[in-house]
């Protein structure tokens, strides 16, 4: 193929087309229903290649009309003709390039976590009472995300305050590349502006962390029974009084790992315990994840040297109607916009990124 892809690449590229082929067949055989983990796992891998294999079948049709406009355009006597297939080949070439790229994109190692559905968790952090009422705006602002992009969006846990904010508050998000979208929110997140309550009209700024969690599967975790200390009490308001005479709130305490996680938004004990166990998977799944990056960051440090980043990753300045996030350094005036859930720009941005920083490594 004259154009784009290494040699490499496309040694790769036909291995990986068998891989597909085996896993289609595997698909398409009944016998894979009686195997619930194997489907899944099956079903996940052919979705991950589906995407690279169009490219490359694309890749290759073009490959072959520009065989064909090259052989026209020596053979061809009509000069009419010949510069037509001149102009062609030119274009099928730059078409060839351009899916080229995205080829060595979508062949860059990717997080196997990007299809999974997330549980974000959102903290008030210094700042009081404002800080409170930013997280309830970051609530928002990701459930409004996940209506825009056609996802579901449930309350999973909640402490709420007294002025209709919340000191943490956990967001079951449901939907394909939910976790390869929302991963960029993860850390600091800072706002600055007059709160209601301000009679002097002096700027406050407050920060709030959020926590991206990719939501395990049950064959991701295995959770013994006698692992759990499972606690269960009357649901209580923001106040502190009894809502419920019944005991339907649920603690569950992780003993190996000491996670405690608790439910009471419920009106069930049912409910409240399942939706633990959601978010306790959820931790348990990103804890090993984390004991896996820290090796390899240990590995790179030693190398290279920390690099790390600031830990503030983003700035909502209402003064100012302006977001800025700094790990890139991308500023937009749409402040208002950005908290009704608009955040696709800076998201696309982010990933671009992180591709662009990969494709320099694999590169290097």
């Amino acid at each position: 193929m004259a154009t784009g892809v290494r040699a490499e690449l496309l040694t790769k590229l036909k291995a990986l087309e068998t891989r597909y082929d085996e896993v289609t067949r595997a698909l398409a055989d009944p016998s894979i229903f009686a195997d619930p983990a194997r489907y899944q796992r099956a079903a996940r891998e052919h979705a991950s290649l589906r995407q690279l294999m169009a490219a490359f079948e694309e890749y290759r049709r073009l490959d072959r009309e520009a065989a064909e406009a090259t052989a026209l355009a020596r053979t061809e006597t009509d000069a009419e003709i010949r510069a037509l297939a001149e102009a062609e080949k030119t274009a099928l070439d730059d078409r060839q390039a351009r899916l080229a790229h995205e080829i060595e994109t979508l062949l860059l190692p990717q997080d196997p976590r990007d299809s999974r559905n997330v549980i974000i968790e959102i903290r008030a952090g210094a700042g009081g009472d404002e800080a409170a009422l930013f997280a309830g705006d970051l609530l928002r602002m990701y459930a409004r995300y996940a209506e825009r992009r056609g996802w579901t969006s449930e309350v999973l846990a909640s402490s709420p305050t007294g002025l209709g904010g919340f000191k943490e508050i956990a967001l079951g998000i449901q939907g394909p590349g939910a976790y390869s979208r929302l991963k960029y929110e993860s850390g600091v997140h800072r706002v600055q502006r007059v709160p209601a309550t301000e009679a002097g009209g002096r700027i406050h700024t407050s920060t709030a962390t959020v926590a991206v969690l990719p939501e395990a599967e049950e064959v991701d975790v295995v959770i013994r029974p006698d692992d759990l200390k499972i606690d269960t009490f009357r649901a209580g308001s923001a106040g502190g009084q009894n809502v419920n005479k019944v005991e339907t709130a649920v603690r569950i305490t992780h003993l190996p790992t000491g996670i405690v996680i608790a439910c009471q938004d419920e009106r069930s004990q049912h409910q409240n315990r399942e939706k633990a166990m959601r978010i306790l998977r959820a931790h348990l799944l990103e804890r090993a994840m984390e004991q896996q990056r820290a090796e390899i960051a240990e590995t790179r440090r030693r190398q290279v040297g920390t690099g790390e980043r600031s830990e503030k990753i983003r700035t909502y300045n209402f003064p100012q109607d302006r977001v800025t996030d700094h790990r890139i350094g991308k500023t937009v005036h749409n402040l208002r916009s950005v908290l009704d859930g608009d955040l696709d720009d800076l998201i696309e941005t982010l990933a671009a990124s992180e591709r662009t920083e990969s494709l320099t490594s694999a590169g290097a």
